[in-house]
């Protein structure tokens, strides 16, 4: 077995156990912490397939600003297991059994699926960051560009907008 391997299964294992932990945790501040951890499994996942860029923006984007802001809502929306709302059973038997549903069609899938063909990873530079520049910068440029005059439109709405008269 060799090391990208285990990497693999290692940073899959991490993923899905913080999954686990996340969905299963009943502080809603150890949930956001755990799907913090999901997302840098995932990160990893990206790196082992040559997309730097995307690990990076993973990391940067959602493990950081967003996960922050949900960290922040959660707190100040101080959930408290007094203001929890009544549990509908039928509402969690209709989850158990589209979860077990979801399982099946897995498993399904898995099955049908040809092992024989092997996996490589860190091949071809499809992820890499200049190749996504040059992509980005031949083939869609217009539309990078109003995108661009899109969001500084936006950001001096929100100046306009948060001025004080």
């Amino acid at each position: 077995m060799n090391i990208t391997t285990l990497l693999f299964i290692l940073l899959s294992v991490m993923a899905v156990g913080s999954a686990v932990m996340m969905i299963t945790s009943k502080s809603p501040v150890h949930s956001v912490l755990w799907l913090i951890v999901v997302f840098f499994a995932i990160s990893g996942h990206y790196i082992l397939l040559n997309a730097q860029f995307l690990a990076i923006v993973n990391i940067i984007v959602y493990a950081g600003a967003i996960m922050v802001l949900f960290l922040f809502v959660v707190m100040l929306m101080n959930l408290n297991a007094e203001t929890e709302p009544v549990k509908n059973y039928r509402l969690q038997l209709v989850g158990v059994l589209s979860g077990g549903a979801l399982l099946l069609i897995i498993i399904t899938a898995l099955n049908k699926m040809d092992v024989e063909m092997p996996i490589e990873l860190k091949t071809g530079d499809t992820g890499l960051i200049k190749v996504l520049g040059l992509n980005l910068f031949k083939n869609y440029v217009l539309p990078f560009e109003i995108s661009s005059v899109l969001f500084l439109s936006a950001m001096i709405g929100a100046v306009v907008i948060g001025k004080k008269d």
